[in-house]
C-alpha cells in the first residue's frame, strides 16, 4: 500500500504546470455539475417549489392575475422586498414592494400581523385614470397594471392619485415606476421574484374573477383596515388569515405626524394662476363699470404676465417636460390634462382681449372678450381644483379646495383693483376715490372672510379627534406652527395696509401694493399648508 501511494505522487510530481491546469479544466465545480444536471434534466427541474404558487393556465375571458398574501404566513423577513429590489434593479431607497404591521389592543387579546404589500393591479386603476399622457397600461388578457416608462412625464399625478402609494418618483430619471408582477417571468412560467423568494410561501399569484371583485369592492369595504375604500378603484389583492383581522386594527405608522413634499413648481403655479384669474375678472367688472379703460386694460396686461409665469413654473415640476405635448391622449379621463388644456386656451383669449382693449377702448367687443376671459380662467381654476379634489384625500375634498382656490382668485383679485386704479391715476377724483375705498374694503372682507372660514374649519377639526381631517389639523398645529404665524402675520399687514387705504386714499399707492404683495405671500404659505398637511391615502402599517 505504501509503495501505491510513492508511485501516485511521484507520477504527480513528474507533471509539468500544464497538465495539472489540464486536470484542473476535466473537472467540474459544484456551480457547474448544477447548471450540467439542471441542462440534462438529470433530476426534477426546481420549477416545482414555485409553480405551485403561480396558475398553471392563462386567465381566461373575465379572469386577471392577482397577489394573494396568507397573513398566517408571512414574518416580515422582508426577503420579497430584497428579492424585487435587486432583480428589477432598483435605486438604492426604491421599494414595489413594502412590509408593514397592522396592531390591535383588544380587551381580551391583543393582534399583531406583519402585512406585505404591493400594486394591487386594480380593476380600476387611479394611477391609469388620472395620467395625463396616458403612460400606463392594464393588459386586456392578464389585468396587469403596467407602467411605460418612455411614456412618462414625470408630472407624479399617478403618485396622488394612487390610494396605496404605490407608484415611486425617481429623481434621477424624472419618471414614476411600479410593480408589474414581474409579467415577463409570469410570461415564461416562472413565479414573480416576491413569490419566488418568500421562505414560507405567503405570497401566490391566483386567477380572480373581475365580476367578483367588483363586486366584493362595495362602499366601505376595503382589503385591509385603516386602507382606502375599495370601492375607488377595486384592488384585486386578498389577504386570507385563519385569523380575522380585528375591525379596529391599525397600522404602526397610525398616527404619526409627517409633512408631504410640497412641491414648490406647483405652488407657485397655482397662485399666479388664481392671482392671474383674479385680474381677469376684476377687469371685467372694471369694464362694466365704465371705468377709464386703459387703466382697466392694465390688469389684463398684468394677468397675462402673472398667468404665464405660472404655466412656466410648472414645467419644473416635471420630470420629462419634452413629452407634455401628449396631454391631449388623457382628456377622457385625466383632469390634469383637462387643466392643461383650459391653461392652453386662456391666454389666446387674454390677447385678443387686450387687443380689443387696445384697438376699440370702451366698446361692447371689449366687456364681450373680457367676459369670455373671466369664465375660461374660472373653468380653468376648477379644473386646478379638480385635480386635487380626484384624490380622494380628505385634506383635498372639494368642500375645502373649492372655497381655497376661488377665495384666493376673489382676494388676490379684489386686492389688484386699488393698485389698478392708483396706477391709473384716479384716485384724485372724488368719485374714483369712493371707488378706491369700495375695491379696498371689499379685498379687506375677502381676505378676513377666508381666514375665519378656515380658522372655524381647523378648531372643528382639531376638536374632534373623529374628524376626517384631525390628522391634518395636528401636522398644521404642530409641524407647521411657525408657517401659520408667518400667514397670520403677512394677512395682518395686507389688512393694515387695506385700512390705510380706505382712511388716506390720496396716499394709497405704497400701501395698496404692500397690501397686494402680502396677500399674495399669505396664499404662497397657504398653498404650502396645502400640499404638507394632507394625509395621503397609502396601506396601513408601513415601516
Amino acid at each position: 500500500m505504501t509503495s501505491i501511494r510513492f508511485s501516485a505522487c511521484f507520477a504527480m510530481s513528474e507533471l509539468t504546470l500544464i497538465d495539472r491546469l489540464i486536470a484542473e479544466q476535466q473537472s467540474l465545480t459544484a456551480v457547474e455539475r448544477f447548471s450540467q444536471k439542471h441542462a440534462t434534466a438529470a433530476f426534477p427541474a426546481q420549477a416545482r417549489h414555485y409553480r405551485d404558487l403561480i396558475p398553471l393556465s392563462k386567465p381566461a375571458p373575465g379572469q386577471q392575475y392577482s397577489f394573494e398574501v396568507n397573513l398566517d404566513k408571512c414574518t416580515g423577513c422582508k426577503a420579497c422586498v430584497s428579492a424585487c429590489h435587486s432583480l428589477n434593479g432598483l435605486e438604492e431607497h426604491e421599494t414595489w414592494r413594502d412590509v408593514g404591521v397592522l396592531f390591535s389592543h383588544g380587551t381580551k387579546t391583543s393582534y399583531q400581523q406583519t402585512v406585505t404589500t404591493a400594486c394591487h393591479h386594480c380593476a380600476d386603476p387611479g394611477c391609469l385614470q388620472g395620467c395625463p399622457v396616458m403612460a400606463y397600461e392594464k393588459d386586456s388578457s392578464t389585468g396587469i397594471v403596467r407602467h411605460l416608462d418612455d411614456q412618462c412625464i414625470g408630472c407624479q399625478y399617478c403618485t396622488m392619485k394612487c390610494p396605496y402609494g404605490v407608484p415611486k418618483y425617481s429623481e434621477r430619471l424624472g419618471i414614476v415606476r411600479k410593480c408589474d408582477m414581474c409579467h415577463d417571468r409570469l410570461a415564461a412560467g416562472e413565479a414573480p421574484a416576491c413569490v419566488q423568494a418568500c421562505p414560507h410561501e405567503a405570497i401566490t399569484i391566483k386567477l380572480v374573477d373581475i365580476e367578483e371583485v367588483t363586486v366584493a369592492a362595495s362602499p366601505g369595504q376595503s382589503i385591509l383596515p385603516g386602507a382606502c375604500d375599495s370601492s375607488y378603484t377595486k384592488p384585486t389583492t386578498r389577504y386570507v388569515s385563519s385569523r380575522p383581522v380585528p375591525a379596529d386594527a391599525h397600522g404602526a405608522d397610525a398616527g404619526r405626524l409627517h409633512l408631504e413634499h410640497a412641491h414648490w413648481p406647483l405652488i407657485v403655479m397655482l397662485v399666479l394662476t388664481q392671482l392671474a384669474v383674479g385680474q381677469f375678472l376684476a377687469q371685467s367688472v372694471l369694464e362694466f363699470a365704465g371705468v377709464a379703460p386703459y387703466s382697466v386694460l392694465g390688469l389684463a396686461g398684468a394677468g397675462f404676465v402673472f398667468l404665464n409665469a405660472g404655466l412656466f413654473a410648472a414645467v419644473f415640476h416635471l420630470g420629462r417636460p419634452v413629452g407634455a405635448w401628449r396631454f391631449f391622449l388623457g382628456l377622457r379621463t385625466s383632469w390634469m390634462s383637462r387643466e392643461i388644456l383650459a391653461f392652453s386656451l386662456l391666454p389666446g383669449l387674454v390677447l385678443a382681449d387686450l387687443s380689443l382693449g387696445w384697438f376699440f377702448p370702451g366698446s361692447s367687443l371689449v366687456r364681450g372678450a373680457a367676459l369670455a376671459t373671466s369664465l375660461m380662467g374660472l373653468g380653468a381654476v376648477f379644473t386646478s381644483a379638480m385635480i386635487y379634489v380626484d384624490t380622494r384625500r380628505a385634506f383635498w375634498k372639494a368642500s375645502l379646495t373649492m372655497p381655497r382656490f376661488y377665495g384666493a382668485v376673489l382676494a388676490l383679485g379684489a386686492a389688484s383693483i386699488p393698485v389698478a386704479l392708483v396706477l391709473g391715476g384716479l384716485s384724485s377724483e372724488t368719485v374714483n376715490q369712493s371707488m378706491l375705498r369700495a375695491a379696498a374694503g371689499i379685498a379687506l372682507c375677502v381676505q378676513l372672510g377666508m381666514f375665519a372660514w378656515e380658522k372655524a374649519v381647523h378648531c372643528r377639526a382639531l376638536l374632534h379627534p373623529r374628524a376626517a381631517i384631525h390628522e391634518s389639523a395636528l401636522i398644521t398645529e404642530h409641524l407647521l406652527k411657525r408657517v401659520s404665524f408667518a400667514r397670520t402675520g403677512c394677512l395682518a399687514v395686507s389688512v393694515a395696509c387695506w385700512v390705510a387705504v380706505i382712511a388716506v386714499p390720496d396716499a394709497a399707492m405704497v400701501p395698496a401694493a404692500i397690501a397686494l404683495l402680502s396677500a399674495c405671500a399669505a396664499q404662497i404659505l397657504e398653498r404650502y399648508i396645502f400640499f404638507t398637511a394632507v394625509v395621503a391615502l397609502r396601506m396601513p402599517g408601513g415601516l
